[in-house]
C-alpha cells in the first residue's frame, strides 16, 4: 500500500468471519481482506494450515485487542480421515509413509473408539507444527529428516460425532479445546482402530461462540469491496462479539473515565472475579477489565473505538 492511500485509510474496528479457502495460508487470507478493506492494522486469530479451509476470524482496528482470547478459545471441526495410509506431515500433502488394512468395523465400534478419546488428556505435538524447538520450528527440522522429542500438552476433547464410515473414509465432528493437533488425533484414532490414517480434509466450522452462518466466502468479500464497500464494512462483527463468554460490567461515566486513563475502580461487582467486558452504561463496549473479590476492576486492555488515524 502507497504511502497516500495508507493516510487516506479510515478506522475500521471489527471482526470478520472468513471462510478461508483450501490453498492459502492464514496470513495470505488475511492480507487479502485487509487490503479489500483499505484497513491500517488487522490480524488473524488460529492460523489453518493452507489445505484446510473454514472459519478464521480476522480482527481490525480496536479488535486486534481481542486476538489473544480469541486464540484461547474452542474450536469445532468437520474431519475426514483417509484409513490405511499415513503420510509424513499427517495430511494430504505429505508423503506416503506407511500403508495398513482398514478393520471392518461397525458405526457401533468406531463410535466406541471415538468415545474413548472424550475428555482431558496428553497429546504428543506433530513434527510437522510450528511449534519451536531450541529456537527452529518443528516443521523446519522435519524437512530437513530430523525427529526431536516434543513434550506432551494437555488436551480437551468434549465432543466426537462419527458422521459417516464408508470404506477407508472416516468423517466425524470434534468439539476441543485450544492446542489440538486434529492431525495427530486422526492418527491416534486410527491406531486405536489397528490401522493407520491421515486427515483428508479439514474445515474449520466454529470458534468461540461465533456460528458458521456468520462467516464470507473471498470471492463474496472481493464482489462487495467492488460494488459497495460501505456495505462490507458494515458486515464487520463488533470486537465484544468475541468475548461474550465473559460475563459482563457496567460503570458510569466517571469511573468510565478512569478506567480509561489506566486506573483501577470499584464497582458493586464483587464475587469470585476474573476477566469481563466492561461497558460505559449498558451498551457502549470500552475494554477488557479484571475484577479481583472484593469489586475493584483494574483494565486489562482499553478500547478507542472510531477514533480517526494520526
Amino acid at each position: 500500500m502507497t504511502r497516500r492511500s495508507h493516510s487516506r485509510s479510515e478506522p475500521i474496528d471489527g471482526v470478520l468471519l472468513l471462510n478461508k479457502p483450501a490453498g492459502l495460508t492464514s496470513n495470505q487470507a488475511l492480507q487479502k481482506v485487509k487490503r479489500l478493506l483499505n484497513a491500517r492494522k488487522a490480524g488473524h486469530t488460529g492460523s489453518l494450515d493452507p489445505a484446510a479451509t473454514g472459519m478464521l476470524p480476522l480482527c481490525f482496528g480496536e479488535a486486534t485487542k481481542v486476538c489473544a482470547f480469541l486464540l484461547d478459545a474452542d474450536k469445532t471441526y468437520r474431519v475426514t480421515a483417509r484409513l490405511g495410509i499415513a503420510t509424513d506431515t499427517g495430511d494430504a500433502d505429505g508423503s506416503e509413509i506407511a500403508t495398513a488394512e482398514v478393520p471392518d468395523l461397525s458405526k457401533t465400534e468406531w463410535t466406541a473408539i471415538l468415545n474413548g478419546f472424550l475428555g482431558e488428556s496428553m497429546q504428543v505435538p506433530p513434527m510437522y507444527s510450528a511449534l519451536k524447538k531450541d529456537g527452529k520450528r518443528l516443521y523446519e527440522l522435519a524437512r530437513k529428516g530430523e525427529t526431536v522429542e516434543r513434550e506432551p500438552r494437555a488436551i480437551r476433547i468434549d465432543e466426537l460425532e462419527l458422521l459417516e464410515i464408508a470404506g477407508n473414509r472416516l468423517v466425524f465432528r470434534v468439539h476441543c479445546s485450544k492446542g489440538t493437533y486434529v492431525r495427530t488425533l486422526v492418527e491416534d484414532i486410527a491406531s486405536k482402530a489397528g490401522t493407520v490414517a491421515h486427515t483428508a480434509r479439514l474445515h474449520r466450522e466454529t470458534v468461540a461462540g461465533f456460528e458458521a452462518t456468520e462467516m464470507m466466502d473471498l470471492t463474496g468479500l472481493e464482489e462487495a469491496a467492488r460494488t459497495n464497500p460501505v456495505r462490507l464494512r458494515e458486515r464487520l462483527l463488533p470486537p465484544d462479539s468475541a468475548l461474550q463468554g465473559m460475563p459482563a460490567v457496567s460503570l458510569d461515566t466517571n469511573a468510565v473515565e478512569r478506567f480509561n486513563a489506566g486506573q483501577a475502580v470499584l464497582t458493586d461487582s464483587a464475587g469470585t472475579g476474573g476477566l469481563v467486558r466492561v461497558y460505559a452504561g449498558e451498551s457502549e463496549f470500552v475494554g477488557i477489565g479484571e475484577l479481583s473479590g472484593d469489586g475493584k476492576l483494574a483494565p486489562k486492555r482499553v478500547f478507542h473505538m472510531g477514533e480517526k488515524n494520526p
